[in-house]
């Protein structure tokens, strides 16, 4: 199963994107300018024939690479989450780039390439691979944070990204070289076994930097403090991209750490779990309360919706693992919603961001107000929408794993988060009207739209995205 003869069929959706992408680098660079409509065109083709690729039925599963790349049912139902989050986010960039004047055939190239980084990170079965995927992802993410180059909140907010992204880089490779030091192997199979039922200093030390490095990726509290300022400074198609996929990846191989590398020690990494969870969950229900600009806010947001997804992450179990994977795939369609919903907003060509600007919005576009109230109800797990039965998920498998507290903690908390995304739907509705925003076009009202029919729907007909979850939490196992 480690031949590296099987290395071609199972890491094709890699290989096709990575030869894609080194296409559209040299064409862009010879076209210049006028190659952005076709290079995000294509790259749109791209991302939709390497996902066909990924859920391919007839592709073989299976470790290659001398057991560093993982192919099972997590790493394809999460990829295809991460590939759908890039898709969109491009689908999304095309009018916004046109009418701020920023377009540039390098977007969707560094968009490519962080998808990239994000596909191996998923697959990463080892430190080393684990650390080359990030490194992919990140390295993309600094550039596009700070992609409006005149902007001085866009380059403070890339800067302050890659400055931190850098320190969290360091705390991860200083964790995993001390792993290596106490267990003889960088290989998570290797180390599941090296660390069996005990664990030295030197591994928990090890795993506290790992476990840092990742919680800096998916924004929890205590390192979460870029998000704001990068989700307000860079581009809204940035900060959409910023707000799904790459959090998807840093969950998966969060997930994939936990429960392949670390499985005889569950006790010790719940323990660093329950208390990120429980600030970011906190952090994420006050911090947004005060919030006037709906970019900060949906920071705010994300930053205690990952505490969520920890919660089932640290019961340490496969239904925890499910709720995880359930938790990140209606937390994207609700964001990618939401952000199609930002994006729409524009008065006389120029984009809007302050909640105040969403006034009386159920008088001057009826559908627009009743889609964006829908995804702020899912956001606030109001039942019986979808973001409900995501909170449903983890709680449950967090109280079947004794976690009580946690429970009634992430409750509370989301009784707390519930008030600033019911502020929103209250101006909508009852406020006197603001001005009428500018048509949004045809792909952001089709996003805003398919996203609140999915969060509806999956409360009729839950079972394709919970019996798939299953299968992927059990691959792990």
């Amino acid at each position: 199963m480690h031949q590296t003869a099987l290395s071609l069929p199972v890491v094709l959706p890699e290989a096709v994107l990575a030869l894609g992408t080194l296409g559209l680098v040299l064409y862009g660079a010879l076209r210049g300018e006028r190659a952005y409509n076709l290079v995000t065109e294509i790259s749109v083709a791209l991302l939709g024939v390497v996902f066909i690729l990924l859920v391919a039925k007839n592709r073989p599963m299976g470790i290659t690479f001398y057991g560093s790349f993982a192919d099972d049912a997590f790493t394809r139902f999460m990829s295809g989450l991460a590939l759908i989050g890039s898709l969109v986010t491009l689908l999304l960039s095309l009018e916004f780039m046109r009418s701020e004047r920023i377009a540039g055939f390098e977007f969707p190239v560094l968009i490519l390439l962080s998808t990239l980084g994000m596909l191996m990170l998923i697959s990463a079965n080892d430190f080393i691979a684990l650390y080359l995927g990030l490194e992919l992802m990140s390295l993309a993410l600094y550039v596009i944070a700070a992609y409006r180059r005149n902007d001085l909140r866009a380059t403070e907010a890339g800067l302050k990204y890659f400055v931190l992204g850098a320190l969290s880089s360091g705390m991860l490779l200083y964790g995993a070289s001390l792993i290596y030091g106490y267990s003889g192997s960088v290989s998570f199979s290797a180390i599941a076994a090296a660390v069996h039922d005990h664990s030295s200093i030197g591994v928990l030390f090890g795993l506290v930097f790992v476990l840092a490095g990742l919680a800096f990726k998916i924004s929890a509290v205590p390192f979460h403090m870029w998000t704001p300022d990068v989700y307000e400074g860079a581009p809204t198609p940035v900060t959409t991209f910023f707000a799904s996929a790459p959090k998807i990846a840093a969950m998966a191989v969060l997930v994939r750490v936990a429960f392949t590398a670390f499985p005889g020690i569950t006790g010790d990494w719940r323990q660093i779990l329950t208390f990120v969870s429980i600030a970011s969950m906190a952090l994420g229900a006050f911090a947004a309360i005060g919030q006037t600009n709906i970019k900060r806010l949906m920071a705010y947001s994300s930053i205690g919706h990952m505490g969520f997804a920890l919660v089932g992450l640290a019961a340490g179990t496969v239904e925890g693992a499910q709720s995880v994977i359930i938790y990140m795939s209606i937390y994207v369609v609700m964001t990618l919603g939401t952000f199609a919903a930002i994006l729409s907003m524009r008065r006389d060509d120029k984009a809007v961001e302050t909640i105040s600007d969403l006034a009386g919005l159920a008088r001057t576009d009826s559908t627009m107000a009743f889609f964006l109230a829908t995804m702020m109800f899912s956001l606030a797990g109001v039942p019986p929408l979808a973001g409900f039965f995501a909170k449903f998920y983890v709680f449950a498998a967090a109280i079947k794993a004794d976690l009580y507290g946690l429970s009634v903690i992430g409750v509370l908390a989301s009784a707390v988060g519930a008030y600033y995304y019911l502020r929103i739907v209250k101006l909508m509705y009852f406020d006197e009207p603001a001005k009428a925003f500018d048509r949004p076009g045809v792909v952001a009202r089709s996003v805003l739209a398919v996203s609140a029919l999915l969060i509806i729907i999956f409360v009729f007909a839950p079972s394709p995205l919970t019996n798939a979850a299953m299968a992927a939490a059990q691959s792990l196992f």
